[in-house]
């Protein structure tokens, strides 16, 4: 290994840094060591963080006992499952940027040598995969894993269950009060991330698959004693990094990124995904957007069977084999010689891995479905495109033309769904919840959930220039760019428009004559921004469009 000397804390120069940490406990004559900061963003307002603090004690202890110095401090963190619904939706994508910036300021001031970061949900998980690229000082990004899944009557019954259940039949009428009460008591049966492929398994996964955790460490349940040992071995691992200088720009390539990309659309993870992978290669200084995962898509077949494209859970999949495992069966796709933060390349991890598919994870040649789970759709209604989780929608809506019936907000929509405004034959547009508009990208989750938990996935579709969570699935279009507060067409529909919906063409048409549309954008009025003041008006200023990521990245 390499000498090391830390340049900030040495020296009679440097007495007034040392007495600082000797303010804090330290002992001024042990800080000739690396310095490691772990970023916690522990809450308890999380069931995907409330574990977190007991992971940070077991990653300090080991980087103590490798000859390191760890310095842990706070970083916020968020449940969408809580905002759904209300005006506060909105801030959840743009937690990523305050997750990310909170880090890179924390770190720089602090002349941390090494990190190691700590995450379990949705746009926490890749705030810090973005903090870690923005920084490029040895990282390590320990994920918080899922949690274990619930059963309701003996069956399955997980959080995606029940956020279905409050959005359809409850808000219906036509649940009873125990049935509530006994649903919302066995969804979620441990600490951990909702055990679905939503969003913040499907971030976890691809953490491990851009490299930046360890081996078979994003999918072990996080109440499991493994999570703890796993740990350890991070906080061993990262004092060796930083005597070896591997930083995140090794590690989190072109070739990595496109790993990742594979491994959402063999596991139909998230829509979500195609927000944060080109993120994050634009903070890489690599040109990516969602055009990518469309690249990709007809030659990776979707082959974790797990929910919602499949049927079983995160937790099943990690005793399925986990990453390493998927990896296995899409060995001949991939690109080996990408880094790990273990210092092995995927190829090398490999070698140790027997090839055992299974009904979890299934073989290239017995998938799900033959592409990929998401896709790209584009036409007059989307010139830059759109996303929907392909591999969740019935063979009968694959093609679908409906009638336009126009919103501007989840719940409005919602509200049409319960009320049966909305008849089968509708395609429910939902606008002005984008980047710019809402402004933050709304997760449209309640008039989605309705749309599946009452039946209506065969007959209604909804298409929003807003976002969904991880655990939405069906006749869904989202991301539509440009979006309605930018003058995109998605702001010109009127109530009875027809629109066409082709997956299998990856087209997406609004059937109305370019005449036509050019007369109403000569009428269109833009909506004065929603909000004028505060961190999201910041954030609408300097966000890019969702097809490249929609972070705060407007640098150039």
């Amino acid at each position: 290994m390499k000498e090391f000397t830390q340049k900030y804390f040495v020296g009679d120069a440097n007495a007034h840094s040392r007495s600082v940490y000797k303010g804090s406990g330290y002992d001024p004559q042990d800080l000739n060591r690396p310095h490691i900061g772990i970023g916690n963003t522990y809450s308890e307002n999380s069931a995907g963080h409330a574990h977190l603090r007991e992971l940070a004690k077991a990653i300090k202890a080991a980087i103590w006992q490798a000859g390191g110095i760890p310095f842990e401090f706070g970083l916020p963190s968020t449940c969408a499952e809580v905002a759904i619904g209300t005006d506060t939706m909105c801030m959840d994508l743009a937690m990523r940027d305050i997750v990310a910036s909170g880090i890179e300021v924390v770190a720089s001031v602090q002349h941390f040598d090494g990190l190691v970061l700590l995450s379990g949900c949705d746009n926490i998980v890749p705030g810090t995969l973005l903090a870690a690229a923005r920084l490029d000082i040895p990282t390590i990004c320990c994920t918080g894993g899922p949690m274990l899944s619930g059963r309701l009557n003996g069956k399955q019954f997980l959080q995606c269950d029940v956020t279905e259940f409050s959005y359809g039949k409850i808000s219906k009428g036509t649940a009873s009060k125990e049935e509530i009460v006994e649903a919302e008591c066995q969804a979620c049966p441990s600490m951990g991330a909702c055990s679905s492929l939503g969003t913040a398994n499907t971030m976890q996964i691809l953490t491990e698959a851009l490299g930046m955790t360890l081996p078979n460490s994003s999918t072990i349940p996080a109440v499991y004693t493994d999570k703890i040992v796993s740990c350890r071995q991070m906080g061993c691992r990262i004092v060796e990094m930083v005597y070896e200088d591997l930083r995140p720009c090794k590690i989190m390539t072109r070739e990595a990124l496109e790993n990742a990309i594979r491994m959402n659309l063999a596991i139909g993870g998230s829509t979500n995904a195609v927000l944060h992978i080109p993120a994050l290669a634009n903070e890489l200084g690599i040109d990516m957007t969602a055009d990518e995962f469309e690249k990709f898509n007809r030659s990776t077949p979707c082959i974790a069977n797990v929910r919602p494209s499949g049927v079983f859970a995160v937790d099943d999949l990690h005793f399925a084999g986990g990453v390493p495992q998927l990896f296995k069966q899409l060995e001949s796709l991939v690109n080996k010689d990408c880094l790990n933060v273990n210092g092995q390349t995927l190829g090398e991890i490999l070698e140790h891995v027997a090839s055992s598919p299974n009904d979890i994870i299934r073989t290239l040649h017995n998938p799900i479905c033959k592409d990929g789970g998401l896709t790209i759709l584009k036409g007059n209604l989307a010139p830059n495109g759109s996303v929907i989780r392909s591999s969740t929608v019935k063979e009968s809506m694959q093609y679908f033309r409906g009638t336009a019936k126009v919103y501007s907000s989840d719940s409005e929509a919602h509200k049409a769904i319960i009320s049966e405004e909305v008849k089968p034959g509708d395609i429910v547009v939902v606008r002005y919840v984008g980047p710019v508009g809402a402004p933050g990208m709304v997760e449209i989750m309640e008039a989605t959930e309705a749309i599946v938990n009452l039946g209506l996935d065969e007959s209604v579709s909804l298409i929003t220039d807003g976002r969904f969570s991880g655990f939405c699935h069906g006749p869904i279009i989202g991301h539509v760019s440009p979006e309605a507060a930018n003058g995109g067409p998605i702001g010109l529909v009127e109530n009875g428009d027809i629109i066409t919906i082709d997956i299998p063409n990856r087209s997406l048409k609004l059937e109305v004559s370019e005449e036509d549309l050019a007369k109403r954008r000569e009428k269109l009025v833009l909506p004065e921004p929603r909000v004028k003041k505060g961190f999201m008006r910041t954030y609408a200023m300097n966000c890019l469009p969702p097809e490249r990521g929609a972070a705060m990245q407007k640098w150039k």
